[in-house]
């Protein structure tokens, strides 16, 4: 395929091949079934092309439309829903194994911040050094934590040890 040459969805004009007949839909046009031939010369009368909207129909369907403008609807729909998708955020949230109730509430007061925007939220402890000996303490202090925002959010996964960091995924509970 050469460089720069963007290939087409649908098939337009002189590009339907391969057929006799077409179902013909549009705007000034009697619907029906036609040759070929008619309806590109239909389409051609208009000054707008022919293209094959639905070419595993028997007979092929293809609809007498502007296939630029045809072509910008598209565009803008893709747009538009792809505006509409949501993006997930993902905050992180970290802990020392040894955290002290004042750093502890803090913390807990951005989670709450976050849940409430709507962003999923991964609490870690980091075991730095000899402190991976607090395996426990680590495991207790996101169990307060995920029990501290319950009201809030929903656990999508329990404390988990990778490596040197203890992880727990929060997420947004669904407002009913």
């Amino acid at each position: 395929m050469p460089r720069g040459k963007v290939e087409e969805p649908y098939r337009i004009n002189q590009r339907i091949t391969g057929v006799r007949d077409v179902r013909v839909v549009g705007e000034n046009v009697e619907p029906g079934v036609y040759s070929i031939d008619q309806a590109r010369r239909l389409a051609t009368e208009q000054n707008l092309d022919l293209v094959e909207i639905s070419p595993k129909a028997d007979p092929p369907v293809c609809r007498i439309i502007d296939y630029s403008k045809f072509k910008y609807e598209q565009k803008k729909k893709q747009r538009e829903m792809k505006a509409k998708t949501t993006k997930v955020v993902m905050k992180e949230i970290r802990f020392g194994p040894n955290t002290d109730d004042h750093d502890f509430e803090f913390k807990l007061k951005h989670a709450r911040q976050f849940l409430a925007e709507g962003a999923k939220v991964k609490a870690y402890v980091h075991f730095v050094g000899r402190t991976i000996v607090f395996k426990e303490r680590g495991e207790l202090l996101l169990l307060k934590f995920a029990q501290a925002l319950e009201e809030v959010a929903k656990v999508e996964q329990l404390p988990k040890l990778e490596g040197k960091r203890m992880f727990l995924f929060l997420g947004p509970k669904v407002k009913k």
